[in-house]
Protein backbone atom coordinates (compact mmCIF):
# COMPACT_ATOMS: atom_id res chain seq x y z
CA UNK A 1 0.00 0.00 0.00
CA UNK A 2 1.11 3.81 -1.10
CA UNK A 3 1.40 5.75 1.96
CA UNK A 4 2.13 9.53 2.36
CA UNK A 5 3.84 11.73 5.03
CA UNK A 6 2.32 14.78 3.83
CA UNK A 7 1.01 16.98 7.28
CA UNK A 8 -2.53 17.02 7.61
CA UNK A 9 -4.39 20.29 6.66
CA UNK A 10 -6.69 20.39 9.97
CA UNK A 11 -7.02 18.84 13.68
CA UNK A 12 -9.77 16.91 14.24
CA UNK A 13 -10.88 14.53 17.49
CA UNK A 14 -13.49 11.89 16.55
CA UNK A 15 -14.34 9.69 19.13
CA UNK A 16 -15.52 6.69 18.54
CA UNK A 17 -17.37 4.21 21.37
CA UNK A 18 -16.94 1.33 22.42
CA UNK A 19 -20.74 0.29 20.90
CA UNK A 20 -20.33 1.18 17.79
CA UNK A 21 -17.94 -0.89 16.34
CA UNK A 22 -18.90 -3.90 14.31
CA UNK A 23 -19.11 -6.79 15.97
CA UNK A 24 -18.18 -11.00 15.30
CA UNK A 25 -19.51 -13.43 17.46
CA UNK A 26 -19.65 -17.25 16.79
CA UNK A 27 -19.56 -20.18 19.20
CA UNK A 28 -15.67 -19.51 20.50
CA UNK A 29 -15.22 -16.14 19.52
CA UNK A 30 -16.34 -12.58 20.67
CA UNK A 31 -14.56 -9.76 18.68
CA UNK A 32 -15.30 -6.18 18.06
CA UNK A 33 -13.41 -4.40 15.23
CA UNK A 34 -12.93 -1.07 15.45
CA UNK A 35 -12.23 -0.69 11.65
CA UNK A 36 -13.90 -2.63 8.32
CA UNK A 37 -12.91 -6.20 8.86
CA UNK A 38 -14.03 -9.19 7.09
CA UNK A 39 -17.47 -9.34 5.97
CA UNK A 40 -17.31 -5.97 8.03
CA UNK A 41 -16.63 -3.28 5.48
CA UNK A 42 -17.39 0.71 5.65
CA UNK A 43 -15.71 2.56 3.02
CA UNK A 44 -15.41 5.56 5.04
CA UNK A 45 -13.80 3.55 7.97
CA UNK A 46 -11.07 1.41 6.14
CA UNK A 47 -8.27 2.89 8.44
CA UNK A 48 -6.61 5.69 10.76
CA UNK A 49 -2.86 6.20 9.85
CA UNK A 50 -1.09 3.30 9.10
CA UNK A 51 -3.81 1.00 11.13
CA UNK A 52 -5.78 -1.15 9.47
CA UNK A 53 -7.16 -3.46 12.15
CA UNK A 54 -7.41 -3.29 16.07
CA UNK A 55 -9.52 -6.20 16.91
CA UNK A 56 -10.81 -6.81 20.39
CA UNK A 57 -10.96 -10.39 20.64
CA UNK A 58 -11.84 -13.20 23.34
CA UNK A 59 -11.31 -16.59 22.18
CA UNK A 60 -13.47 -19.34 24.23
CA UNK A 61 -10.73 -22.61 25.85
CA UNK A 62 -9.67 -24.66 23.63
CA UNK A 63 -10.88 -23.12 20.83
CA UNK A 64 -9.17 -20.27 18.24
CA UNK A 65 -8.00 -19.61 14.75
CA UNK A 66 -6.72 -22.03 12.48
CA UNK A 67 -3.66 -21.86 10.43
CA UNK A 68 -4.64 -18.83 8.26
CA UNK A 69 -1.92 -16.78 5.90
CA UNK A 70 -1.10 -13.16 6.03
CA UNK A 71 0.84 -11.04 3.77
CA UNK A 72 2.79 -7.31 3.95
CA UNK A 73 1.38 -6.76 7.13
CA UNK A 74 3.21 -5.82 10.93
CA UNK A 75 0.52 -7.60 13.35
CA UNK A 76 1.07 -6.77 17.24
CA UNK A 77 -0.57 -8.66 19.40
CA UNK A 78 -1.20 -7.90 22.96
CA UNK A 79 -2.88 -10.01 25.73
CA UNK A 80 -5.16 -8.21 28.54
CA UNK A 81 -6.25 -11.33 29.92
CA UNK A 82 -5.23 -15.35 29.49
CA UNK A 83 -3.14 -16.65 27.46
CA UNK A 84 -2.41 -17.28 23.89
CA UNK A 85 -0.62 -19.93 21.84
CA UNK A 86 0.92 -19.16 18.02
CA UNK A 87 2.59 -21.19 15.81
CA UNK A 88 3.48 -20.46 12.62
CA UNK A 89 5.28 -21.80 9.28
CA UNK A 90 8.60 -20.39 10.22
CA UNK A 91 9.14 -22.41 13.10
CA UNK A 92 7.86 -20.01 15.79
CA UNK A 93 5.87 -20.72 18.55
CA UNK A 94 5.46 -19.71 22.01
CA UNK A 95 2.46 -18.61 24.69
CA UNK A 96 1.69 -15.07 24.64
CA UNK A 97 0.14 -13.78 27.93
CA UNK A 98 -0.27 -10.24 29.51
CA UNK A 99 2.88 -8.06 29.55
CA UNK A 100 4.27 -9.88 26.84
CA UNK A 101 4.77 -7.99 23.52
CA UNK A 102 4.79 -9.68 20.28
CA UNK A 103 5.32 -8.70 17.19
CA UNK A 104 5.15 -11.00 13.57
CA UNK A 105 5.87 -9.46 10.40
CA UNK A 106 4.18 -11.70 7.21
CA UNK A 107 6.59 -9.88 4.91
CA UNK A 108 6.18 -12.65 1.66
CA UNK A 109 3.88 -14.58 3.17
CA UNK A 110 3.17 -16.54 6.47
CA UNK A 111 0.88 -19.19 7.82
CA UNK A 112 0.09 -18.78 11.22
CA UNK A 113 -2.17 -20.15 14.37
CA UNK A 114 -3.28 -18.71 17.22
CA UNK A 115 -5.25 -20.86 19.83
CA UNK A 116 -6.22 -21.16 23.37
CA UNK A 117 -4.91 -23.59 24.08
CA UNK A 118 -1.50 -23.24 25.94
CA UNK A 119 -2.57 -26.26 28.09
CA UNK A 120 -1.00 -28.51 25.33
CA UNK A 121 1.93 -26.78 26.39
CA UNK A 122 2.55 -26.39 29.91
CA UNK A 123 0.73 -29.86 30.79
CA UNK A 124 -2.38 -28.24 32.66
CA UNK A 125 -5.69 -27.66 31.67
CA UNK A 126 -7.42 -24.43 32.07
CA UNK A 127 -11.50 -23.07 31.66
CA UNK A 128 -10.42 -19.08 30.95
CA UNK A 129 -10.77 -17.40 28.10
CA UNK A 130 -8.29 -15.45 26.59
CA UNK A 131 -8.63 -11.64 25.93
CA UNK A 132 -6.34 -9.72 23.54
CA UNK A 133 -6.27 -6.56 21.08
CA UNK A 134 -4.73 -7.40 17.68
CA UNK A 135 -3.12 -4.63 15.74
CA UNK A 136 -2.56 -4.47 11.90
CA UNK A 137 0.35 -1.66 10.33
CA UNK A 138 1.12 -1.32 6.80
CA UNK A 139 5.13 -2.28 6.52
CA UNK A 140 7.02 0.53 4.69
CA UNK A 141 8.49 -2.22 2.54
CA UNK A 142 6.99 -4.91 0.84
CA UNK A 143 8.06 -8.27 0.13
CA UNK A 144 10.83 -8.85 2.98
CA UNK A 145 11.37 -11.86 4.97
CA UNK A 146 8.95 -13.46 7.76
CA UNK A 147 9.57 -12.81 11.29
CA UNK A 148 8.69 -12.79 14.59
CA UNK A 149 10.02 -11.07 17.86
CA UNK A 150 8.48 -11.02 20.96
CA UNK A 151 9.47 -9.88 25.02
CA UNK A 152 8.39 -9.60 28.18
CA UNK A 153 7.94 -6.27 29.38
CA UNK A 154 5.45 -6.22 32.89
CA UNK A 155 8.57 -4.39 35.11
CA UNK A 156 8.16 -1.21 32.55
CA UNK A 157 4.44 -1.27 32.45
CA UNK A 158 4.57 -1.14 36.28
CA UNK A 159 5.90 2.42 36.24
CA UNK A 160 2.48 3.50 35.14
CA UNK A 161 4.17 5.85 32.09
CA UNK A 162 3.81 4.97 28.48
CA UNK A 163 6.12 2.16 27.30
CA UNK A 164 7.13 2.09 24.07
CA UNK A 165 6.06 -1.33 22.93
CA UNK A 166 6.55 -1.62 19.67
CA UNK A 167 8.13 1.08 17.02
CA UNK A 168 10.09 1.00 13.85
CA UNK A 169 10.95 4.45 14.60
CA UNK A 170 14.55 5.70 14.74
CA UNK A 171 14.57 7.57 18.08
CA UNK A 172 13.41 4.35 19.78
CA UNK A 173 15.60 2.27 18.19
CA UNK A 174 17.00 0.49 21.59
CA UNK A 175 14.12 1.64 23.50
CA UNK A 176 11.33 -0.10 21.78
CA UNK A 177 10.39 -3.43 23.31
CA UNK A 178 9.62 -4.88 19.53
CA UNK A 179 10.80 -3.66 16.34
CA UNK A 180 8.13 -3.07 13.85
CA UNK A 181 9.14 -2.49 10.06
CA UNK A 182 7.67 0.90 9.28
CA UNK A 183 9.80 3.86 10.03
CA UNK A 184 6.60 6.16 11.04
CA UNK A 185 5.19 4.29 13.82
CA UNK A 186 5.20 3.30 17.09
CA UNK A 187 2.72 1.84 20.01
CA UNK A 188 2.94 3.16 23.92
CA UNK A 189 0.72 1.25 25.94
CA UNK A 190 0.11 2.68 29.66
CA UNK A 191 -0.95 0.88 32.68
CA UNK A 192 -2.29 3.83 35.06
CA UNK A 193 -3.79 3.50 38.85
CA UNK A 194 -6.82 5.67 39.68
CA UNK A 195 -5.71 9.11 39.22
CA UNK A 196 -2.50 8.46 37.44
CA UNK A 197 -1.97 10.45 33.98
CA UNK A 198 0.19 10.60 30.96
CA UNK A 199 0.23 12.67 28.17
CA UNK A 200 -0.35 11.64 25.01
CA UNK A 201 2.92 12.45 22.12
CA UNK A 202 2.43 14.50 19.33
CA UNK A 203 2.58 13.03 15.54
CA UNK A 204 0.02 14.05 12.31
CA UNK A 205 -2.20 10.78 13.82
CA UNK A 206 -2.61 9.08 17.06
CA UNK A 207 -5.12 6.54 17.66
CA UNK A 208 -5.79 5.77 21.48
CA UNK A 209 -7.77 2.74 22.52
CA UNK A 210 -8.74 2.00 26.08
CA UNK A 211 -8.15 -1.58 26.98
CA UNK A 212 -9.39 -1.62 30.25
CA UNK A 213 -10.81 0.43 32.71
CA UNK A 214 -11.98 4.13 32.54
CA UNK A 215 -10.13 7.26 31.12
CA UNK A 216 -10.49 11.32 31.08
CA UNK A 217 -8.85 12.59 28.42
CA UNK A 218 -8.30 16.40 27.70
CA UNK A 219 -10.96 17.78 24.67
CA UNK A 220 -12.67 14.11 24.28
CA UNK A 221 -13.96 13.72 27.76
CA UNK A 222 -14.74 10.41 29.90
CA UNK A 223 -13.98 7.95 27.87
CA UNK A 224 -14.23 3.63 29.03
CA UNK A 225 -13.37 0.40 27.61
CA UNK A 226 -13.30 -0.53 24.21
CA UNK A 227 -13.63 3.48 22.79
CA UNK A 228 -11.49 5.19 20.89
CA UNK A 229 -9.80 8.30 20.16
CA UNK A 230 -8.51 9.15 16.04
CA UNK A 231 -6.46 12.47 16.58
CA UNK A 232 -5.34 14.32 13.50
CA UNK A 233 -2.80 16.58 13.08
CA UNK A 234 -2.48 16.68 17.22
CA UNK A 235 -1.64 15.68 20.33
CA UNK A 236 -0.04 16.43 23.49
CA UNK A 237 -3.80 15.98 25.89
CA UNK A 238 -3.27 14.61 29.36
CA UNK A 239 -5.28 11.30 29.86
CA UNK A 240 -6.19 10.39 33.68
CA UNK A 241 -7.23 7.17 35.06
CA UNK A 242 -10.93 7.91 36.97
CA UNK A 243 -10.37 3.61 37.81
CA UNK A 244 -7.29 1.27 36.89
CA UNK A 245 -6.70 1.19 33.46
CA UNK A 246 -4.90 0.22 30.83
CA UNK A 247 -4.59 2.58 27.36
CA UNK A 248 -3.00 1.97 23.52
CA UNK A 249 -1.77 4.71 21.65
CA UNK A 250 -0.72 4.52 17.96
CA UNK A 251 1.67 7.25 17.58
CA UNK A 252 1.79 7.67 13.32
CA UNK A 253 3.72 10.24 11.17
CA UNK A 254 2.37 9.09 8.11
CA UNK A 255 -1.12 7.38 6.97
CA UNK A 256 -1.97 5.04 4.06
CA UNK A 257 -1.95 7.23 0.53
CA UNK A 258 -5.57 7.33 -1.50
Amino acid sequence: MKTSTAKPRRELIDVRYADERAKTRIGWLDSKHSFSFGRHYDPRNTHHGLLLVNNDDIVKPGMGFETHPHRDMEIVTWVLRGSLVHQDSTGHSGVIYPGLAQRMSAGTGILHSEKNDSWRLEGHKHADPVHFIQMWVVPDTDGIKPGYEQLEIDDELLRGGLVTVASGMKQHDGASAIRIKNRHAALHVARLEAGGSVALPHAPYLHLFVARGSVAMEQAGTLAEGDAVRLTGSGGQRITASAPAEVMTWEMHATIAG
